[in-house]
Formats: C-alpha cells, sequence, structure tokens
C-alpha cells in the first residue's frame, strides 16, 4: 500500500465506511431501516478483489469487517470480518481480471452479495442468533441488499475501474523495468 493512489482508495473506502453508518440511513425509507442495511465499503472491496487481487480483498475485507463488527456492534464480533474477508478473497480467486467488463462486475457485486449476506446468516444460526429461516431471510434482507449493492455498484463502476486500472498499470510497469 505504497503508492499514493492506494492510499487515496483507502481513504475512499472509509468514507464509503462513514456513509454507510450516517447519511444513508436518512436515505433509506423509515419502514426498509431494519431490511436494507448496504455494505458500501464491502462492494468498493470487491472492486479492489477483482481489479487489484485477492491478497489486498481479503485484508481490507479482513480490516474493514473487523470496523464494522466493533462500530456497529452486533450479536458477535467478528461476523463480518469474516464473511468479508471470505467472500472477498473467494471471488477473487473466481474473477480476477485486471479488465472486467461491467456485466461481470456486475454479476461479482450480486454473487458477493448474496454470499455475504448467507455467511452472515449462517453464523448468526450456528450461534442461535437466529431462529428465522433462510427462506425469510433471503426475501426480507438479502434480495433488498443485491439490489442496492447493485445500484451503487453501477454507480462507481467507471471511476472506481479508472483509478484501479492505473494503479495495476503503474505495477506491471514497475515490474518490467
Amino acid at each position: 500500500m505504497r503508492s499514493k493512489r492506494k492510499q487515496i482508495l483507502i481513504l475512499l473506502l472509509f468514507v464509503l465506511f462513514i456513509i454507510e453508518g450516517t447519511v444513508i440511513p436518512w436515505i433509506i425509507p423509515d419502514s426498509w431501516q431494519t431490511r436494507v442495511v448496504p455494505h458500501l465499503a464491502y462492494i468498493a472491496i470487491l472492486f479492489i478483489t477483482v481489479y487489484d487481487n485477492r491478497h489486498s480483498g481479503l485484508v481490507l475485507g479482513i480490516l474493514f469487517g473487523l470496523l464494522q463488527d466493533v462500530v456497529f456492534y452486533g450479536s458477535i464480533i467478528g461476523a463480518y470480518s469474516f464473511g468479508m474477508g471470505l467472500s472477498s478473497y473467494l471471488l477473487g480467486l473466481v474473477f480476477r481480471s485486471p479488465r472486467a467488463p461491467l456485466p461481470l462486475m456486475m454479476i461479482v457485486v450480486m454473487i458477493g452479495s448474496i454470499l455475504l449476506d448467507s455467511i452472515l446468516f449462517a453464523t448468526y444460526s450456528l450461534f442461535e442468533l437466529t431462529h428465522q429461516p433462510y427462506t425469510w431471510a433471503l426475501m426480507n434482507h438479502i434480495i433488498p441488499n443485491v439490489f442496492v449493492h447493485f445500484v451503487f455498484a453501477l454507480a462507481i463502476y467507471v471511476p472506481l475501474r479508472r483509478q484501479l486500472e492505473l494503479i495495476t498499470k503503474r505495477r506491471s510497469s514497475e515490474n518490467q523495468a
């Protein structure tokens, strides 16, 4: 994380994390407050995972997941850290592409959103913190989150892709020299 562009990306992740905790609750209608919980920083981490590398996605997923666990204290510390780290690493392992087109990236975002929420549901079910069936969670939480994450990913696709391509291009030129 030496380059200035990577430092800017880390700052962007912090800004997105702050926005998802301060601004987004004001935007979401009251009736959806308990149903939709957007993870904007996680979506940006998925972009970093696909365009940069899976190890960066793993580390950023663990760090921002732990930040999510600590700031928005839930029933278990570490559930978001585990879910974000694992899902971003797995998606980086499967979809690594420094020039991923828009449809592929949107598929990654949808799979990542479903995977993160499913890991969280499985973790909470394992420790008996939720007693709802998976179909209920799918209809009431996971699908609405997928829709919000998809719209957000469409909005940030072009600017974030340009920044990540510059980082990738710079790294490849340094490796050749």
